[in-house]
């Protein structure tokens, strides 16, 4: 998983009912754009996060590799 500061990291629900959960990527923690990261949910509160399988990151703009 490879993310840069503006993407988001939407964490699906794990259980029958539990909305998904998106968070802005607002600092990368790890080498290379790796987890872990800090992130800002909707609803202001922060976490430093090391997404599990469960976890998708949307890019704000196209990789270029």
């Amino acid at each position: 998983m490879e993310a840069t500061v503006g993407d988001w990291l939407l964490v699906h629900g794990r259980i029958v009912g539990q909305h998904d959960k998106v968070a802005e990527i607002i600092e990368v923690l790890g080498e290379g754009g790796t987890p872990p990261y800090r992130v800002r949910f909707e609803d202001g509160h922060e976490a430093i996060m090391s997404p599990g399988p469960d976890s998708v990151v949307r890019h704000l703009r196209p990789q270029h590799h």
